[in-house]
C-alpha cells in the first residue's frame, strides 16, 4: 500500500520548500518510497475529517493502512525506521542520528520560528525594534554552536541521516536573512543537502503544487 500525506493546496511559502510536508516528501524520496498527496485548503484543514487525523488541524499527516501519524518529525522518524538509508545500521550511531533529529526540532527550530513570527506578525508593534535583535541573537547563539559542531564535517555524525534531513530543513527557514552567511560552513551544509537528488525531487513536487494553484 502506498502511503498518503497531506499538504497545502495553496502553500503560504510560495513554493520555497518551507512548508512542513517538505521533510516528509524528502524522507520518502530518500527511501525510494512512492506516495500519494492529498491537498487541503485552509478551511478543510479545520474540518472534523482532517482533525480526526491531525488534532491541531495542520499539515502534514501520514496515512499507511491503519496507521495515521501527524507531526513532521515523527513522520520522518517512522519513515527512517522502516526504510534503509536514513538511519545508520549501528545501534549507537542510530541513536545519535535520532538525537540530532530531536535537536533540529527542539533546539534549533524554536528560536528560528520565533524570529520569523515576530517579523511576520509584530513588525507594527512598538516593541518590535527592541525585541528583534534579541531574537536574532538567540538564533546566532544556536547557529554558532551548530557551526562549531560541523567544523570539518560534511554531516552531523558520519554519513547523511534523518538528523541532517531535519536540520537542513530547519536551517533553510533562514534563507535570505543574512544569518546563515555568518557561518560559511552552515551555508555549505545546507547546499549539500539541497544538492541531494531526493531533495530536488521533493522540492520540485512541492513547487509544482504551488505553480498549479497560482496557475
Amino acid at each position: 500500500m502506498i502511503p498518503t500525506i497531506t499538504a497545502f493546496e495553496r502553500s503560504p511559502d510560495r513554493g520555497r520548500g518551507l512548508a512542513r510536508d517538505m521533510p516528509v516528501r524528502w524522507a520518502l524520496e530518500e527511501a525510494g518510497q512512492p506516495y500519494d498527496v492529498r491537498l487541503l485548503s485552509f478551511p478543510e484543514m479545520k474540518q472534523p475529517a482532517h482533525r480526526a487525523l491531525h488534532p491541531f488541524g495542520q499539515i502534514p499527516t501520514y496515512e499507511d493502512g491503519d496507521l495515521v501519524l501527524f507531526e513532521s518529525g515523527a513522520i520522518v522518524l517512522h519513515i527512517a525506521e522502516r526504510h534503509a538509508g536514513l538511519l545508520p545500521a549501528d545501534a549507537d550511531a542510530r541513536a545519535r542520528a535520532t538525537a540530532w533529529m530531536f535537536a533540529a526540532k527542539s533546539t534549533i527550530e524554536p528560536p528560528i520560528v520565533e524570529r520569523g513570527m515576530a517579523i511576520l506578525f509584530e513588525a507594527d508593534k512598538p516593541w518590535h525594534a527592541e525585541r528583534l535583535p534579541m531574537l536574532e541573537d538567540r538564533v546566532r547563539d544556536r547557529l554558532g554552536e551548530l557551526s562549531d559542531r560541523l567544523a570539518g564535517r560534511d554531516w552531523l555524525d558520519g554519513e547523511f541521516s534523518a538528523g541532517d534531513l531535519l536540520m537542513v530543513t530547519v536551517l533553510r527557514r533562514l534563507n535570505g536573512s543574512g544569518l546563515l552567511e555568518e557561518h560559511p560552513n552552515l551555508l555549505a551544509y545546507v547546499a549539500n543537502g539541497e544538492a541531494r537528488p531526493a531533495f530536488k525531487r521533493a522540492f520540485a513536487a512541492q513547487l509544482a503544487v504551488f505553480e498549479a494553484a497560482a496557475g
